[in-house]
């Protein structure tokens, strides 16, 4: 596993290209992104200040941020919560052939921004979520824009590669709401997925990438965009044209 990358660092908040098998955070002892962060700044140093305003999945790849001050830490999570950071992924899907001549190759999504709307509720003691009804009473809305990108070369047969703006930020969000659409992202087997690499279950990538996110500078309100490139995993055909 290739180590996390700085590709930002300014007015205190740290853009990370995290690589995917490494958790954003875990418990002591635990490699993850805040340990990494820690060790860097720090010296390892567990009272050095390091605010996590949101977090991206072990499987996913791409772009999260940090704070190095509370007071960045405070303005980003507000930024969060009044959705004004724009989040933009890629993933790579798939369905069955059979099924995807039946629904017209892709069940509506095209190459307009469509909005997806669900519940999602957390399982008791599981680390996945499922589709709930809006109204059980621990179910959230999960809003994503999804839409369809044409890729740099030919996909084989029933997968897509589409492009997500979550506007909410729900457990498994983008991963539970494509795959209960009957398009499983490649690689995440736990909501059905095609398998994508063998070995350690909690290392394996899942075609997921958090690839572009848009925020205001803390100290000066100007609007930054930070993109991570795309990791080694991802097939050269699923890239956007």
């Amino acid at each position: 596993m290739l180590p996390p990358e700085i590709v930002r660092h300014e007015s205190g908040v740290i853009a990370i290209h995290k690589p995917a098998g490494l958790a954003t955070q875990a418990p002591p002892g635990i490699p993850s992104v805040e340990s990494w962060l820690r060790d860097r700044l720090h010296g390892g140093d567990a009272s050095a200040y390091v605010g996590i305003p949101h977090r991206l999945d072990r499987a996913v790849s791409g772009v999260v941020l940090m704070a190095t001050t509370p007071r960045a830490a405070r303005k980003l999570s507000r930024q969060f919560e009044r959705r004004q950071v724009t989040k933009t992924y890629l993933a790579v899907v798939s369905r069955p052939v059979d099924h995807q001549a039946e629904s017209g190759g892709t069940d509506g999504i095209g190459l307009e921004a469509r909005e997806w709307r669900d519940f999602l509720e957390k399982l008791p003691d599981e680390a996945r979520s499922r589709v709930a009804d809006a109204a059980t009473p621990s179910a959230r809305e999960a809003v994503t824009l999804a839409r369809r990108l044409t890729s740099a070369g030919d996909p084989p047969a029933g997968w897509l590669v589409l492009e997500f703006q979550p506007l909410t930020g729900r457990m498994h969000q983008l991963r539970l709401q494509s795959a209960s659409r009957g398009l499983p992202i490649v690689g995440d087997d736990l909501y059905g997925g095609l398998p994508l690499a063998a070995g350690d279950v909690r290392e394996r990538p899942i075609l997921l990438h958090a690839w572009r996110i848009a925020y205001a500078d803390p100290d000066t309100a100007e609007r930054i965009e930070v993109v991570a490139p795309l990791p080694s995993h991802w097939p050269l055909w699923a890239r956007p044209a």
